[in-house]
């Protein structure tokens, strides 16, 4: 059972930064992060393969958010910025052992236990 570790959440006021770091127990094909609030589906932000493809952005992410990852492939980032308060929420790193996988919620097979994120007004 692959484990993931999240850390780097924190309060930032709007227009702030953050870097969310995820650590994996194993090799994983392909890696991301979704969020959720509460009463709310967890949505996907970015995820790509392992091998850099399948590269994906969800809307509100493209020119603010980042996704990469360490060269050892075990661990992987979203660096965050211009963060508004509309980015409050859990942040979860995803990892399945399928190419293309982690853009789906369905698919993802291993999840972090989340680290939260609030951004203030």
């Amino acid at each position: 059972q692959m484990k993931l570790e999240e850390s780097g959440g924190d309060s930032v006021q709007a227009g702030g930064s953050l870097r969310l770091s995820c650590s994996a127990s194993e090799y994983s094909y392909c890696m991301g992060w979704f969020r959720q609030v509460p009463g709310k589906e967890r949505e996907g932000v970015a995820s790509f393969d392992v091998n850099g493809g399948n590269l994906k952005y969800a809307d509100f992410a493209k020119g603010r958010f980042t996704i990469s990852r360490e060269t050892t492939k075990r661990v992987w980032y979203l660096q965050m910025n211009s963060l508004n308060p509309e980015d409050t929420a859990t942040y979860y790193c995803a990892a399945a052992r399928t190419y293309g996988a982690c853009a789906d919620r369905d698919r993802v097979r291993f999840w972090g236990q989340g680290t939260q994120v609030t951004v203030s007004s």
